[in-house]
């Protein structure tokens, strides 16, 4: 088992990537924090790690909110006996908008969802990874955070700002015994994926027609992003900090 007795806390693990990384990380024996802001969905996904013969929580919150990032590091500290080994920051949402459609509360909701969410976040589980002169952060970037992309302002700011803001946690931190790394999706099969063809008014399989065009001709499933997570999360990455990983099926190659 690849990550036998750590302990990790994933946000957004409620669907998606996240649910996916929950699952496979309680797999590889890591105890598990699920967080979200649907407690029906975060529930169901601790069930099935339990099923599977997993441990896990879940505890309601918003990364937006400090307070809630507060909590959840906490609630984590009291359940898993004052340890914390592995932050997956996953969180975000994704308004599809450019400069002169963005409103202000999506501009908002998308930077204070993925980059305010990740510093606070971060901001609180690195006391107990200093202390423990060990640690894993992962943060949920894209690959429209390396090069852009269209009808996205404030998902590709969000983004491209979790890639720099990698790379200056990793040199900040990594003298104290912590790995920073970002995970850079391009897309994949999630219930995000189906809003933005339906916010772009395309019907989702002629959208997913789109996918011939990179390299590998289809979109990732959040398995295989899971896959990618648990690389960063787990030794096998132990000389990785500060890096972007690219996971797109090609799309920013092609």
């Amino acid at each position: 088992m690849k990550l036998k007795d750590r302990i990790a806390i994933i946000t957004g693990a409620t669907s998606g990537i996240g649910e996916a990384s929950a699952l496979l990380f309680a797999a590889e024996g890591a105890r598990v924090t699920v967080t979200g802001r649907d407690e029906a969905r975060g529930r169901n996904v601790v069930a099935a790690i339990a099923t599977a013969g997993g441990t896990a929580i879940f505890v309601k919150a918003d990364v937006r909110l400090a307070g809630d990032c507060e909590r959840v590091v906490a609630e984590t500290l009291r359940a898993f006996g004052g340890r914390l080994d592995i932050l997956f920051n996953n969180a975000g949402v994704y308004h599809p908008h450019n400069a002169i459609e963005c409103t202000e509360d999506e501009w908002d909701a998308t930077i204070d969802s993925s980059l305010k969410g990740a510093w606070l976040m971060a901001k609180c589980s690195l006391p107990t990874m200093i202390a423990q002169r060990r640690g894993v952060i992962i943060n949920q970037a894209s690959g429209w955070g390396i090069q852009g992309g269209d009808q996205a302002v404030a998902y590709c700011a969000a983004k491209g700002g979790l890639v720099v803001m990698t790379k200056a946690m990793a040199i900040d931190h990594g003298k104290q015994g912590i790995r920073v790394n970002c995970l850079c999706p391009g897309d994949v099969e999630t219930p995000m994926l189906a809003a933005e063809a339906e916010a772009r008014g395309l019907d989702y399989s002629d959208y997913m027609l789109g996918a011939a065009n990179r390299p590998l001709g289809r979109v990732g499933t959040p398995l295989e992003l899971a896959q990618a997570a648990l690389f960063l999360a787990c030794d096998d990455s132990s000389f990785m900090t500060g890096a972007a990983l690219v996971v797109d099926g090609g799309g920013i190659a092609g």
